[in-house]
């Protein structure tokens, strides 16, 4: 039954059935994607886009601001559509403002001097002005106010967190802050009630079946926000191996696109946004850290739903190399499979794809 579970996630999640055309339909149907290494986030994207799709496709959504990076839900940075940043920033900003005081404190960030930040940052940034981290560090400063470091990306998810500003377009291969504002004139804003439904019907959507630990894990809500989620729109429930997992929606018609193999991308969704892992567990895609207090997470190689292996990347002149670790030997049919997930890679990039194994 827990393959059952793998199967029909591999198909809400778009991994085994036609994908979307644009980046932004892509994060609209999953709610948000986590986008803290930025290469792979676009990767993450595009494998659940139409075949068609290259990075080009997606870094241009960025810079003309059809799809977002911000801080939200854990928190960690995400991509979310301009329609949905302000609601999304409104539901989940004031938990994690209250989790992130305690940092707060210790970096002698009161509340004072995080408003008076935030309203500097707002007023540098208007009339489409895109700064970088250290820009506005800069600007901050001639405001008499000294951010560096940890510090600064403190006030920074701050702002970010307080509905500020977001990410703007890249200059070169440096990042740029933008206001909300500016770069989302048209962002929803909706009820406490109306955004839980939302996101909750979202999230089982495109992420289910999955348990209530999940969605509290994913979302940085509450279980009892979790639970009323469910209860406004309706959730079934299935109970296998002693977990309740809940789904939104008629079950899936499988239509598969033939990947049993896939190149997944650190921190994607399919192993992120969950917090259980019976039905997929995590371990070898994974390891702890030196001390064992910090866990590392690599790419995946998935086979039918479940890890068998993990990969890295390495740029070269006019190639890309991918690396495959093998977790058991694959089938023949498996082999051909990973060989059409490193096309799929390869077209992705525009650029030939060298896989070593």
């Amino acid at each position: 039954m827990l393959s059952a579970i793998a199967t029909q996630r591999l198909h809400n999640q778009l991994l085994t059935r036609a994908g979307l055309r644009r980046p932004e339909d892509v994060i609209k149907w999953l709610g948000a994607v986590q986008a803290q290494e930025y290469e792979p986030a676009k990767w993450a994207l595009g494998i659940r886009m139409h075949d068609g799709a290259v990075d080009d496709l997606v870094e241009r959504a960025f810079a003309d601001g059809r799809i977002l990076r911000t801080h939200v839900m854990r928190p960690t940075w995400h991509f979310v559509t301009p329609e949905d940043i302000r609601w999304l920033t409104e539901l989940t900003g004031p938990r994690i403002q209250r989790l992130m005081s305690t940092y707060h404190r210790q970096l002698e960030l009161d509340s004072g001097l995080l408003v008076r930040g935030a309203k500097i940052i707002e007023r540098v940034l208007r009339d489409r002005t895109h700064l970088t981290r250290n820009e506005l560090a800069e600007r901050l400063k001639r405001a008499n106010l000294s951010f560096a470091g940890i510090r600064l990306a403190h006030l920074a998810m701050y702002a970010e967190l307080e509905g500020v500003m977001c990410s703007g377009p890249r200059r070169g291969k440096q990042f740029t802050y933008a206001l909300v504002a500016e770069r989302a004139p048209q962002a929803l804003r909706l009820s406490r009630e109306e955004a839980l439904a939302t996101l909750a019907r979202r999230y089982f959507i495109s992420h289910g079946p999955a348990t209530i630990r999940d969605f509290v894990w994913w979302s940085g809500l509450t279980t009892a926000d979790a639970k009323r989620g469910l209860e406004m729109n309706d959730a079934r429930r299935l109970e296998i191996d002693g977990h309740a997992y809940w789904t939104i929606g008629a079950a899936p018609r499988q239509t598969q696109r033939g990947r049993r193999v896939h190149l997944l991308p650190i921190y994607d969704e399919y192993f992120v946004a969950y917090r259980d892992r019976d039905a997929v567990p995590h371990g070898s895609s994974l390891v702890l850290a030196a001390g064992g207090n910090r866990v590392i997470f690599r790419h995946s190689l998935v086979v039918s739903g479940q890890i068998a292996g993990t990969w890295r990347t390495k740029r070269q002149t006019k190639t890309v190399v991918v690396d495959a670790f093998m977790l058991r030997r694959l089938t023949a049919p498996e082999r051909r499979g990973l060989l059409e997930a490193v096309d799929h890679y390869q077209r992705f990039l525009c650029t030939p794809v060298e896989l070593l194994m």
